[in-house]
């Protein structure tokens, strides 16, 4: 475990980084003032941060609160000369897991950095992230059918990649989309597979199934989207075929719907996108060369289609889903609970729900 040690007092700053070294395997780094600890945690990171409240350049609530937007998992412990109400409350209010008046004792120390490591390997053993995996046919496909809940999973932390089959040279020049479709998945930070099968004529069995099993077993995801079977489109049907014989030992599988989808097309879970839409529109307008050609891209369409799917799912835009296999079980009848930030999981994005913190 690597602990960063906050403290303004030059004297106390030693005392606590020697006591902290002796009380188990731990490395310890110590700063006088919150900007440079700041500069610290960015370059080198740390598993646990022990801060006094008063501290030059920003308070160790503050720093704290910087800290965990990258690591929303840091056990933190305060300490203060000033046991009031006010830090007590304010520590509380920032869920501060300990707080320790000065002057600290070398037992309660080491007590408190037992603590904390406990509680840092229980978070981490529950903070494994689901691996999600969106399989289309075409460049774009994934994108309008469920880009606003790609842009969830990524604000949750999740691990997104892009499974696309084809180039989509019948819809223009492969060379472009390609480009079209990087940029996209970079948008959002995700990894983008790109894959050179023939456009309008993607095969429901090999090398259409050889493809996304590879593809599953080197990422291993734990959450599949693909086209639903309920479709017009040939290829689009292909894929769904072989995407549900090639990941049939995922835990989850869910369809996603498309402009070509047909009246069959009957979604289960209807997941509110609520602060996702601009990202969505964000990531079609990567598909400029199909401006102007497919009105289903426009921002007045996409957004009046997920306004129209909220009346099921709640919020004020969904994004629905035909949940083909949950093997962990889904939570209530239709809607799911927004994803409101990082630390209220996404999980509940595809109904699969372990935990959920507001």
């Amino acid at each position: 475990m690597r602990v960063l040690v906050v403290e303004d007092d030059p004297d106390l700053a030693e005392y606590a980084g020697t006591v902290l070294r002796r009380s188990g395997d731990v490395t310890v780094e110590v700063a006088c003032d919150g900007r440079m600890a700041l500069e610290s945690f960015r370059a080198r990171g740390a598993d646990i941060l022990i801060a006094d409240i008063e501290l030059p350049g920003m308070t160790g609530i503050e720093l704290a609160t910087c800290v965990r937007r990258v690591d929303p998992d840091m056990p933190v412990a305060m300490m203060t000369a000033h046991a009031t109400v006010d830090y007590a409350v304010s520590a509380l209010r920032n869920q501060i897991d300990e707080f320790l008046v000065k002057p600290v004792s070398a037992a309660d120390f080491r007590a408190t950095l037992l603590g904390l490591i406990e509680l840092r390997t229980a978070r981490n053993a529950a903070a494994v992230r689901p691996v999600v995996l969106a399989i289309g046919a075409h460049p774009d496909d994934v994108e309008i059918g469920v880009g606003g809940l790609l842009a969830a999973h990524r604000a949750a932390g999740d691990s997104v990649i892009i499974l696309t089959l084809c180039r989509g040279d019948r819809g223009g020049d492969a060379e472009h989309r390609q480009q079209e479709s990087l940029a996209a998945a970079e948008l959002i930070g995700a990894r983008l597979f790109l894959e050179d099968l023939v456009d309008t004529k993607i095969s429901p069995s090999d090398p259409t199934v050889s493809i996304i099993e590879r593809v599953v077993d080197e990422v291993g995801p734990s959450v599949v989207y693909t086209h639903s079977r309920h479709d017009r489109h040939q290829d689009h049907r292909a894929v769904h075929d072989a995407a549900s014989v090639a990941t049939r030992r995922v835990p989850t599988l869910a369809c996603y719907q498309s402009p070509s989808a047909t009246v069959d097309f009957h979604p289960n879970r209807f997941v509110p996108i609520d602060g996702y839409t601009d990202t969505k529109l964000a990531l079609l307008e990567c598909f400029s060369t199909q401006s102007g050609i497919r009105d289903y891209l426009e921002p007045d369409f996409v957004l009046a289609t997920a306004r129209y799917w909220s009346r099921f799912g709640g919020g004020t835009s969904c994004e629905p889903l035909e949940v083909i296999r949950d093997t962990r079980g889904l939570i209530g009848s239709g809607a799911a609970e927004p994803v409101r930030n990082g630390r209220a999981h996404a999980d509940l994005v595809t109904g699969v729900v372990d935990e959920i913190v507001s």
